[in-house]
C-alpha cells in the first residue's frame, strides 16, 4: 500500500528533494561581494527567473558577442589567439634559454591545500625547469593539509581578507590578504619547512614581502638549526622585500619582534628561473574580491614578481545562488578583468571554468542544472574580454561526470560531488596542463611559419593545402 502510494504521489514530488542551501559544506561559504552581487540582481529584477533545463553548450546559446581576432567557433572556444604574449615567454624559455615565467593560479576551494596547482607546477617545471612553491601568505586555512610545503604559524596574527573586508587598514596582497602583528606580549611567528615532493625540496631564497609604515623599530628573528639571525625591516616603500638567504634553506623560523602597524604578505620561494605558480586559493571565494586589489601596489608586485599569466578558476561558490541567469556574474567578471589588466598589465589572463557537480533529483545524483549555464557565462566573459578557456566541466566528461568520478573506483572525487580528491585533482592538472601545451604547439608551428613568411620568396616552402593554423598579419599570430 505504501509502495502504491509513493507511486500515485511521486509525479507531484518538487523535482529537486534537498535544497541547496541545506547542505552543509565548510569548504562552500560565500564572500561579500558575491552576496551584494546576487542581492543587486535580484533588486533590479524583482521577480524570480525560470529554471531553465540542462541543455548541451550549443552555440545559440551563445549569442550576444562577437570575435574579435580568434576564428574559432564558440562553443569550442579555448582562447589560444588570445595567449599568444604567454605562449612567447614559454618560447623564450624553452628555446632560446631566456627569462622565466611566473603564474598566479586564483581560485576557490578546489585549490584548497595546494590540490590541482601543485600537480600542475610539477608538469611545467619537469619540461621547463625551476624550482620552488613560489608565494606563501603568512597564515592559511589550508596549511595543514598542504603536502607541498610544511607551513606553521602562531594564533596571534590579526588577518583582514578581501573576502569580507571592503576597507582593509593597509591594502590587500597579491595573495587578497594583509596580516599584523598586534600581540606585545607573545612572540607571533611563522615557520616554514620544505617537502619532499620533486622541484619542492628546499626552500630557495626565502624572501619576506611587506608594505609601508611608520615603524621604524620592526626586526625579524630568523631561526635555522642552531643559528639565529636578526634581520631590520624598512618599510618605507609601499612595497619591500627582506632576502632572508641568497641560498637555500630547508626550513626557518621567523619571529617578528617590535613589528606593530608594518603590514606582511607573505614569503617567496623561488630560484630565480623557469617556471613558478603561485596558489591564490581562498574557500568561498567567488572571484569577485579580485576587483578590491589596488593596481598601485598590484604593479609592485608585479616587478618584484612579474607575471605573465593570471589563472581564474572560480563557479563553485557562484552555484545555485539566486536565478539560473548568470549575466550579472558575466558582468561583474569582466570588471574583475579589467582591474586584473590594471594591476599587471603584461599578464596574460585564463578563465577556468566551474567543474561539474551534482544534486540530488528525483532520488537520483545528476548534474546541477545550474552548471551549464554558469560554464556559459563564464565562457562569454573570457570571450569579451579576450582571454583564454578552458571548460573544465566539458574536459571531464560533461554531464554526469562528478557523479562517475565520485562514484567510480577507486574515486577521483569526494562523495559531496563538488571537490577532487588527490587523484581526481592530478588528473584535473593534467587535463588543464595538456590544453594549455596543445595551444603553445599550434603557437610554435604559427611562428615558425611568420618567420618563415618573411624570407625571401625564392626560399619559401610550398605552403600545406590544409592547416589547423591561420595567420592573419605579420604583427599578430592567431591560433585556434
Amino acid at each position: 500500500m505504501a509502495t502504491g502510494f509513493f507511486l500515485v504521489f511521486k509525479t507531484y514530488l518538487p523535482k529537486k528533494i534537498f535544497k541547496e542551501s541545506e547542505v552543509k559544506n565548510k569548504y562552500i561559504v560565500v564572500d561579500s561581494l558575491l552576496l551584494e552581487a546576487i542581492q543587486e540582481e535580484k533588486d533590479a529584477h524583482n521577480k524570480k527567473i525560470a529554471h531553465p533545463e540542462i541543455d548541451s553548450l550549443a552555440v545559440d546559446s551563445l549569442g550576444g558577442f562577437s570575435m574579435i581576432e580568434s576564428d574559432e567557433p564558440a562553443s569550442t572556444f579555448r582562447g589560444f589567439a588570445y595567449m599568444k604574449t604567454f605562449y612567447e615567454k614559454l618560447y623564450q624559455l624553452e628555446m632560446e634559454q631566456k627569462g622565466k615565467v611566473r603564474i598566479a593560479y586564483y581560485g576557490d576551494s578546489m585549490t584548497d591545500g595546494d590540490m590541482i596547482v601543485q600537480d600542475l607546477r610539477k608538469n611545467f617545471q619537469n619540461k621547463y625547469g625551476g624550482e620552488g612553491v613560489g608565494f606563501v601568505s603568512i597564515t592559511s586555512e589550508s596549511a595543514g593539509s598542504r603536502s607541498s610545503v610544511s607551513h606553521q604559524f602562531s594564533p596571534n596574527w590579526k588577518t583582514q581578507s578581501y573576502l569580507n573586508v571592503k576597507k582593509p587598514i593597509k591594502p590587500f596582497g597579491v595573495n587578497g590578504h594583509v596580516f599584523f602583528t598586534k600581540d606585545t606580549i607573545n612572540s607571533t611567528w611563522v615557520r616554514y619547512k620544505s617537502s619532499a615532493l620533486m622541484h619542492l625540496g628546499s626552500l630557495n631564497r626565502p624572501t619576506l614581502f611587506y608594505g609601508r609604515s611608520n615603524n621604524g623599530r620592526g626586526q625579524l628573528r630568523m631561526i635555522v638549526g642552531k643559528d639565529t639571525i636578526y634581520k631590520k625591516l624598512n618599510p618605507v616603500n609601499e612595497l619591500n622585500t627582506l632576502v632572508l638567504s641568497e641560498g637555500n634553506l630547508k626550513a626557518f623560523k621567523a619571529d617578528f619582534i617590535h613589528t606593530d602597524s608594518i603590514p606582511f604578505y607573505g614569503f617567496n620561494f623561488d630560484d630565480q628561473q623557469g617556471i613558478h605558480i603561485d596558489n591564490f586559493s581562498n574557500r568561498g571565494n567567488s572571484g569577485l574580491p579580485l576587483s578590491t586589489f589596488k593596481p598601485s601596489l598590484m604593479n609592485q608586485f608585479q616587478q618584484k614578481i612579474p607575471y605573465q599569466l593570471i589563472i581564474l578558476h572560480y563557479g563553485t561558490n557562484v552555484l545555485n545562488y539566486g536565478s539560473y541567469n548568470y549575466s550579472w556574474y558575466e558582468r561583474q567578471m569582466s570588471r574583475v578583468v579589467e582591474n586584473l589588466r590594471n594591476c599587471f598589465p603584461a599578464a596574460t589572463i585564463l578563465v577556468i571554468s566551474t567543474a561539474d557537480k551534482a544534486t540530488k533529483y528525483d532520488l537520483t545524483m545528476q548534474t546541477d542544472s545550474a552548471v551549464v549555464p554558469l560554464v556559459n557565462a563564464q565562457r562569454k566573459y573570457a570571450i569579451s574580454n579576450q582571454a583564454g578557456f578552458v571548460n573544465l566541466y566539458q574536459l571531464m566528461g560533461g554531464d554526469g561526470s562528478m557523479v562517475k568520478w565520485a562514484d567510480e573506483v577507486p574515486a577521483k572525487a569526494n562523495k559531496d560531488y563538488t571537490h577532487f580528491n588527490h587523484r581526481g585533482a592530478k588528473e584535473i592538472s593534467n587535463l588543464i596542463f595538456k590544453q594549455l601545451e596543445e595551444g603553445y604547439e599550434a603557437y610554435k608551428k604559427a611562428r615558425t611559419e611568420v618567420v618563415h613568411s618573411e624570407q625571401p620568396a625564392a626560399v619559401k616552402a610550398k605552403p600545406k593545402a590544409k592547416d589547423t593554423i591561420k595567420i592573419k598579419r605579420k604583427d599578430s599570430v592567431n591560433v585556434h
